[in-house]
């Protein structure tokens, strides 16, 4: 019994071992969402102060963990009245509520370098489960510090009504959220 908890032991501490963290790099990294106005045009917008790592044991990150959080007032959309009444009670309400998190519950292959990564994102104090595509745009090394890195391109589409954020109606800024990220992360 003892070889037995000795060699399960053993196991669990070189899985946990062999695991990597990889954090984003923020200097190559942007978290953004787009809406329609009126029906007519998009708006873009995103979040200046973000955090996330993953966590892979496998090279091809097929097991990947990834956490997210962000600052809800970092919003930045271009226009400052817009930011404004964004971080309000009318929508965000950053002062209640001042960050989003997500993290992931499953990261799959789907075929060659994409994956679907199904989460928990919290918004407004709100959770609900978010399905987002991904795509590994490449790994590489770190010219300076010889660190390996990955590039990530991750999209999905949300709606804001499933998090109680904004009660204005679809005919002036649509439902629907699509999420746009690209970020390179460098492991730790």
């Amino acid at each position: 019994m003892k070889r037995f908890v000795l060699s399960a032991a053993l196991v669990l501490a070189g899985l946990v071992t062999y695991a990597q963290t990889w954090s984003v790099d923020k200097a190559h990294a942007k978290l953004g969402f787009e809406v329609t106005h009126l029906m007519l045009s998009d708006v873009e917008g995103n979040f200046k102060t973000f955090d996330a790592t993953i966590n892979s044991a496998k090279d091809d990150f097929s097991d990947a963990v990834v956490e997210l959080t962000a600052d809800v007032n970092s919003i930045d959309t271009g226009n400052e009245r817009r930011d404004s009444d964004l971080k309000s009670e009318k929508f965000f309400d950053a002062a209640k509520y001042p960050t989003l998190t997500f993290k992931s519950t499953s990261f799959r292959k789907v075929e060659g370098k994409k994956y679907r990564m199904e989460g928990n994102l919290t918004m407004h104090g709100v959770t609900k489960p978010v399905v987002l595509d991904v795509t590994l745009n490449g790994i590489g090394k770190n010219q300076r510090t010889q660190k390996p890195m990955a590039g990530f391109k991750i999209t999905g589409m949300l709606k804001r009504s499933d998090f109680g954020v904004g009660t204005i109606p679809v005919a002036v800024v649509s439902d629907e959220v699509n999420i746009r990220a690209n970020a390179e992360f460098i492991q730790n």
